[in-house]
């Protein structure tokens, strides 16, 4: 039942501090600003929706995505991003078989995380 309740303060606070309206015209400046430069309007407000979407939630941005986000945005793609953003502390306490693993798994989250920053950028969000 709290969580209902909490739930609806949040939606009355976005309503008091006219929340959509800003995000209406924060869609219309971004969508605007896409049709100047040639971009996917679709794209690009499917982008805005799913910030607003995720705002709305409470989620945040996870730790590595900050990580890598902060490497590209400073040094661009690099060919030993893996190793930049390896934990080089947990590293070396791990067997052959479980380094094998970690490096397969970050290797993954980088790629997911590399491909979400491009979309981003892409649609200037």
């Amino acid at each position: 039942m709290e969580d209902l309740k909490s739930a609806a303060r949040r939606a009355k606070r976005r309503l008091k501090t006219d929340y959509w309206k800003k995000c209406k015209e924060n869609a219309d400046k971004t969508t605007q600003k896409a049709r100047v430069l040639g971009l996917n309007e679709g794209k690009v407000k499917s982008g805005i929706y799913g910030k607003v979407l995720s705002d709305i939630r409470g989620e945040k941005p996870d730790d590595f995505y900050l990580r890598v986000k902060a490497l590209l945005d400073e040094c661009g793609e690099v060919s030993d991003a893996i190793g930049r953003l390896t934990d080089a502390e947990y590293y070396a306490t791990l067997s052959y078989e479980e380094k094998q693993r970690y490096n397969l798994e970050l290797s993954a989250k980088y790629l997911k995380a590399l491909e979400k920053y491009r979309a981003e950028k892409e649609l200037g969000v």
